[in-house]
């Protein structure tokens, strides 16, 4: 479950014929830029949050509401990385289908939305129909909101980069795939001092 940059490089980026949009759950994870130690700290196990882990927990439960076909599920926030479940349902069905193919974790670009996902009008005036989001669109929206405001804290005219270019997925493909990850990532707190994220791991 923990990701080594050297195996997991930009070429393999998406999988191919893989629909994004298809009801499923995903698993991702979002680094900090430069793996900077941004969101707070992990005292005895616990994940204390700082201002800016405030943020990123603020606009990771916003997710739903700005995307009505998106739920999110078991989510945690790192001192310099966050996991989450984002689960794209059927609406149409009111359920939640796991995609049967065989998927990897490997590295996704972010691909927002040309109006980062808020419809806007049409020339004559009428709302377009809201159409079902990417999982690279609903990754883009959080980084993109969650660094606004944590920049609107800093020095103006100063921007500020908070995650990394790109984000980890894996595709859950079963219910025994979604509950080791759910535990996984309830649990990542209290393994911070073996985790490969930490900078202050022993190697």
């Amino acid at each position: 479950m923990k990701f080594n940059p050297k195996i997991h490089h930009r070429k393999s980026i998406r999988l191919q014929g893989y629909d994004y949009t298809m009801a499923g759950a995903y698993y991702v994870t979002i680094v900090a830029q430069g793996r900077e130690i941004l969101f707070g700290d992990v005292v005895a196990g616990e994940m204390q949050l700082n201002r800016y882990g405030e943020i990123v927990q603020k606009w990771w439960d916003d997710i739903p509401t700005h995307f009505p076909d998106v739920e999110t599920g078991a989510f945690v926030i790192m001192p310099n990385h966050i996991h989450g479940i984002i689960v794209i349902v059927d609406a149409g069905r009111g359920a939640v289908s796991a995609p049967d193919v065989p998927a990897p974790d490997v590295p996704a670009p972010d691909v927002p939305a040309p109006d980062d996902g808020i419809p806007t009008q049409t020339p004559g005036g009428e709302t377009p129909p809201l159409r079902k989001p990417t999982l690279g669109q609903v990754v883009a929206y959080f980084k993109y909101k969650s660094t606004k405001e944590m920049n609107s804290l800093g020095t103006p005219g100063i921007i500020t980069k908070f995650w990394q270019r790109n984000y980890y997925e894996h595709i859950i493909r079963n219910d025994d795939d979604y509950n080791r990850i759910h535990l996984y990532i309830e649990s990542n707190p209290a393994t911070w001092m073996d985790d490969n994220e930490n900078p202050g791991k022993k190697r």
